[in-house]
């Protein structure tokens, strides 16, 4: 009898084990696919995601690469001081500021947006930049470029927005700290008035100053001094800059002004809480705002980012006295996101096959980043203030859903595409090689001038220089892209670019809870 019930014990105790072996490993398998599905998951608050950690750290080096002036802490072997002369003719210091793009102008327009943009990554984001320990980098490059804006405006309804005539410069393929040529300067005022260009730079000047309100009390208040004045320039002298100056249209056509007074506005009242401007943004949403029809984030199109930036009043300000006239914003940021998320019943259908954004043949991932950028942020905002649903049409949607279609987005760039390429140069094992970029195409002891320097263009091997943190224009909506220095459609890289990409990977690198005020 004792030995019958032993085997039987026996037998019973392998069929457990047995079990529990089977569960163990059901246990891992079902761990791998969850972590599979929902990688984000993993990101435990006040952890960090390498991946992004990595591409970030890159992406803020482009700012150095852009720098113009006399060079201070120079970590760009191959860069040096240029530019130093820029402003002279009207008696002014515009050797500061950042080149545009993969030349050596210095447009005022899409630079203020890059101020604006890396203010509100900063605002935002900068605890996740400042455990990397590129919080101060960051800093560093927005004063260098406010510094600039500053200087732009010699008085109140003046503003030089421009350094460099387009047609000559493009005649020449050179580095910066060679080039030669005069420096002429485009200018706005009241005679000849650019309201967009105006509050895009009062926009930035607004939103630095929360910037640098702690640690600069000083020159937080000259650049609100500047802001408040650029603004009331703007509205008081309102014409199109495009209209006034026809020479732009070829470079930074303007398609409107009332997005940037609105955006202008939302970021003074958030600088100043002063009502005055929650008013204006109020009292001409039905005019500028477009409501009901979402629109994509752009150097020309600031719509969805006042939608956003105005949605966290409603999010952390609920008794907000004039917030009733915030709706229209409210409801049409909703809709953005409800046209991002690809489940959505509203969901846009421009995209590329493997789920990238894409809306226009030139510089295509800017549209992709900002809407990634802007649909973090609204998931932060959700969650920060315990809404946990979107409702987009009969189908609701969770904060993790806009996260993750960020991370879809900030993945394909990194790598994750038909083509195995990343689009920041420098991350990653396969990157853009033949980058449309003057500097970077021409070693840096080459005695080259205007046109002689065109050999570099024209070469067939890579550029000599890396120019990390540059984040081309992207992929064609077939997903192929052509490696070639004189393929400026799609391998040109821009500083207001690398403006959002800083955004999103900041707000990618960990996860927290928003900031309810910025003062």
């Amino acid at each position: 009898m004792v030995a019958k019930s032993g085997s039987r014990c026996c037998c019973c105790c392998w069929f457990l084990g047995i079990i529990v072996v089977i569960a163990v490993v059901l246990a891992i398998v079902f761990t791998i696919r969850h972590r599979a599905n929902h990688s984000d998951d993993d990101i435990a608050p006040g952890s960090t995601d390498k991946k992004y950690a990595d591409a970030l750290k890159i992406s803020l080096q482009f700012f150095d690469i852009q720098k113009s002036g006399k060079l201070v802490n120079n970590k760009i072997p191959w860069r040096g001081d240029s530019g130093l002369k820029d402003g002279s003719e009207a008696s002014l210091d515009l050797s500061k500021g950042l080149y545009d793009a993969g030349d050596h102008m210095k447009f005022g327009f899409p630079m203020a947006f890059t101020a604006t943009l890396l203010s509100w990554s900063i605002l935002e984001y900068g605890d996740h930049m400042d455990s990397l320990n590129q919080l101060n980098p960051a800093k560093d490059s927005l004063k260098w470029t406010t510094d600039f804006l500053i200087n732009a405006h010699p008085s109140q309804n003046v503003l030089y927005i421009q350094v460099g005539d387009p047609e000559t410069d493009h005649k020449c393929w050179d580095r910066p700290e060679t080039m030669s040529r005069k420096r002429t300067l485009t200018k706005i005022d009241a005679d000849t008035p650019g309201t967009e260009v105006a509050a895009e730079t009062a926009a930035a000047m607004a939103a630095a100053s929360l910037v640098f309100k702690e640690s600069d009390p000083k020159y937080s208040g000259t650049l609100l001094k500047h802001a408040k004045q650029l603004f009331d320039f703007a509205d008081n002298n309102r014409g199109s800059y495009s209209v006034n100056i026809p020479e732009v249209q070829s470079y930074y056509n303007s398609t409107g002004y009332g997005d940037e007074l609105l955006w202008a506005a939302s970021w003074l009242y958030h600088a100043t809480e002063d009502k005055t401007y929650l008013d204006f943004v109020s009292k001409n949403g039905d005019e500028f705002g477009n409501f009901g029809s979402p629109t994509w984030f752009s150097w020309d199109n600031k719509l969805p980012g006042t939608y956003v930036l105005l949605s966290r009043l409603t999010f952390f300000k609920k008794g907000l006295s004039g917030s009733k006239g915030l709706q229209g914003y409210k409801e049409t940021a909703e809709a953005v996101m409800c046209g991002l998320i690809p489940d959505s019943p509203t969901a846009t259908s421009s995209r590329t096959d493997g789920g990238l954004i894409w809306v226009a043949e030139w510089n295509a991932l800017q549209h992709p980043v900002s809407s990634a950028f802007l649909a973090t942020l609204y998931s932060d905002y959700m969650l920060t203030s315990s809404v946990d649903k979107l409702s987009c049409g009969d189908t609701s949607f969770k904060p993790s859903d806009l996260r993750k279609f960020a991370r879809s987005q900030a993945d394909y760039m990194l790598g994750k595409n038909p083509e195995k390429m990343s689009y920041l140069v420098g991350y990653g094992d396969k990157y853009p090689e033949f980058v449309h970029h003057r500097g970077a195409s021409i070693p840096g002891d080459a005695n080259t001038g205007c046109k002689d320097g065109f050999k570099w263009l024209n070469s067939e091997e890579p550029n000599p220089n890396v120019a990390y943190g540059a984040l081309v224009g992207g992929p064609f909506l077939n997903e192929t892209f052509i490696d070639a220095r004189n393929n400026s459609m799609q391998n040109e890289p821009s500083t207001y670019n690398s403006a959002l990409v800083v955004g999103l990977l900041s707000s990618l690198v960990t996860r927290s809870s928003s900031v309810e005020s910025f003062i």
